[in-house]
Formats: structure tokens, C-alpha cells, sequence
């Protein structure tokens, strides 16, 4: 719109424009409706103002009939939507080579025409929500693999190896099957009526929920958090156990050996002795997992409910439904600020230096 643009480019904001800028809003508006580019312009202001998509194209197919003005009544007479100043504080914003619109949407805030940033209404606060709940699945599965998966660790490092190497075997078989395979056999097993609410029925797990007032019925584990989190952990399990069993076998058995021959007791001994050395292993296993975690779309796409998507699944929605490739890269930005934030936090706690891969 480059006359409309241009007419607004000194306008101060406090009241809607003059006959100028209306008859050059017409203009571009008859323009844009010979080379169909209404509908373009309608989605982008509709970003800001809902509904505003089709109040554009119907201006548009409208104005084209009118051959003279006055351009003002003639316009807000089609739709009185154009006699609001933020209308117009809208298609001034979206002129602008670079915009924070993206970025504060996404953060639930908004820019106010004064130019204030104020938060959004409650009913469309939705992506800080988001944000919180793919920071919270994430810790939590990174949490759930690192108590799974470190007793397994020191089981491998400290069997012998004709034993250790056959059970490694199992540990990084997922690795050769494909994540949307072990996510779909996951759909499969949690579904009401199958194999993992069968086996539940065989122990008498349903029929202790029930009993204690956790369940009212028949379990239902398909999409729900439960399935998203107990996927992810499935998937996530190797990567949180590969290097705290690397880090485990170069531990010399010697140093427990010293501790208890000067009298600490074997849990003492792994407290103080063993573990500390352990936590480079840990913090690499746990780092790495978090940090894969928090890109996760497709385990959660398919066994978690409607309140379980993630981030990635927001960014893979705004591009290829909403054609909106401005809210992906600023839902990437976020994503990718709060990764580098805690990244921060973690060198500082713990330091990066200390974390080793084997």
C-alpha cells in the first residue's frame, strides 16, 4: 500500500487521517484488488486486528465501483472500522521494515497506539503458557531418565564386559529404530483397551486407583501428559545414560577400595567418593536430554492431547497452516533465548567446563 504509506508516513496518531490519506487508501485498496493482493494485505493486519481480513477484502471489491469521492465517507460508508484510529496505527506499524509485533505477540504483550507495551487481553494470553509447559515436560523427562537411567549406568560400568557390552546392545537399540516408529508403537500400546490398560487390569493397578480415588473407571492414558512424558522418556533414555556410563567406566574401582579400607561404609563411600565424579557424565547426559526436549513436535503431536503440544508444534503450525513465517521465527527466538538463558545459569552453577561426553 506505498501511497497509503506515504500519505501516513508524518501522521501523529491522535485522530484518523484526512481526505488524503482516504482517497490514497482507496487507491491502493482498487490496486491491490486488479492484482489480488487484497486478501495479502487483510491476513497481515489481521495479525493485530482479528476479523480485519475480510473487512479488507470487502472495502476492497466495494471501492472499485466508486469512481469519485469524497474518498472519507465513502470508505467508513462501506466499513466503519476505517474511522478507528488503531486501524490506521495497524497499517502504520505494518509499513515498518522491522516490527516488535512478532516478537511481543508471542511474549503475550501488545503495542498500544500511544506505543506502550501492554499486555494482551486474558482471553489470548496463550504462548507464555506454552513456553512454561515445554520448559516444565522437559525437566521433568530429563529428571525421570536421569534416575532411570543412572543405577542402569552403574550396572553396565561395573559388570563384566562379555555382560556389560550384551546389555549396552539393548540400551542403543531405539537408536536404530525410527523416533516416529517408537512414537507411533507407543499411540498403539497406551490406546483405551490396549496392551499397557490390559496389563494394568492383569496386576490389579485399575482396581487399586480405583479404590483409592486416583481413578473413577477405566484408566485413559492416550493423550494425556502421562503418554507424552512416558514417551519422551522412553526416547530420551540413551542420551541421559550414554555419558554418565562413559564417565563411570573411566572411575578407577581403586578409589572405592581406599575409602572403605579407612573406614567409610559403602553408601558413604559412594556418596562422597564415587558420585562427585560422576556428575560431568550427569550433567552432560542431562543437558543434552533438556536441551533435545525442548524441540520435541512429534511425540507430542501423536500420543499427548491437545494441552500437551509444545513449542515446536506452535512453530510447525504457524508456517505451514497460518502461512505465518513472522510468528515462527519469533516463537524460534524465545525458544532459542530461553535455551541460551539456562544455559547461562547452568555455567555459572555448574560450569561448563566440568561436563564431559566420555
Amino acid at each position: 500500500m506505498p501511497l497509503t504509506v506515504a500519505m501516513i508516513a508524518d501522521w501523529d496518531g491522535k485522530d484518523v487521517p484526512g481526505e488524503e490519506a482516504f482517497a490514497a487508501l482507496a487507491a491502493d485498496l482498487k490496486a491491490a484488488q486488479k492484482t489480488r493482493q487484497a486478501a495479502l494485505i487483510g491476513k497481515r493486519l489481521n495479525y493485530e486486528i482479528p476479523t480485519l481480513k475480510s473487512k479488507v477484502t470487502v472495502t476492497a471489491r466495494k471501492i472499485e465501483k466508486v469512481e469519485t469521492g469524497p474518498w472519507k465517507e465513502a470508505v467508513i460508508a462501506i466499513d466503519p472500522v476505517w474511522n478507528q484510529v488503531e486501524t490506521w496505527a495497524t497499517i502504520k506499524r505494518a509499513s515498518s521494515a522491522y516490527t516488535p509485533f512478532y516478537l511481543l505477540s508471542v511474549l503475550d504483550l501488545k503495542q498500544e497506539t500511544s506505543g506502550s507495551i501492554v499486555q494482551v487481553e486474558d482471553n489470548r494470553k496463550i504462548y507464555r503458557g506454552i513456553l512454561w509447559r515445554t520448559l516444565g515436560i522437559s525437566f521433568l523427562v530429563t529428571l525421570l531418565t536421569l534416575v532411570l537411567g543412572y543405577p542402569v549406568a552403574y550396572m553396565l560400568a561395573t559388570l563384566p564386559t562379555r555382560s556389560a557390552n550384551i546389555l549396552l546392545i539393548l540400551v542403543l537399540l531405539p537408536f536404530w529404530t525410527s523416533l516416529l516408529v517408537r512414537t507411533t508403537a507407543w499411540s498403539i500400546l497406551l490406546q483405551d483397551g490396549g496392551v499397557v490398560t490390559q496389563l494394568m487390569h492383569v496386576t490389579g493397578i485399575t482396581w487399586l486407583l480405583n479404590l483409592v480415588g486416583v481413578l473413577d473407571g477405566e484408566p485413559s492414558l492416550y493423550k494425556t501428559r502421562f503418554s507424552t512424558v512416558l514417551a519422551m522418556t522412553h526416547i530420551q533414555l540413551p542420551f541421559t545414560l550414554l555419558p554418565i556410563y562413559s564417565v563411570m567406566k573411566t572411575i578407577s574401582p581403586s578409589y572405592m577400595r581406599a575409602a572403605r579400607s579407612l573406614g567409610a561404609k559403602p553408601a558413604y563411600a559412594y556418596w562422597k567418593v564415587y558420585m562427585p565424579q560422576t556428575l560431568p557424565g550427569v550433567a552432560a547426559g542431562c543437558l543434552l536430554t533438556f536441551i533435545l526436549c525442548l524441540g520435541y513436535y512429534i511425540t507430542p503431536a501423536l500420543v499427548g492431547g491437545p494441552t500437551d503440544n509444545m513449542i515446536a508444534g506452535f512453530i510447525d503450525s504457524a508456517m505451514n497452516s497460518e502461512g505465518n513465517w513472522g510468528r515462527a521465527s519469533a516463537l524460534g527466538v524465545v525458544l532459542l533465548a530461553a535455551t541460551l538463558i539456562l544455559y547461562y545459569v547452568y555455567n555459572k552453577l555448574v560450569g561448563i567446563d566440568k561436563m564431559k561426553l566420555g
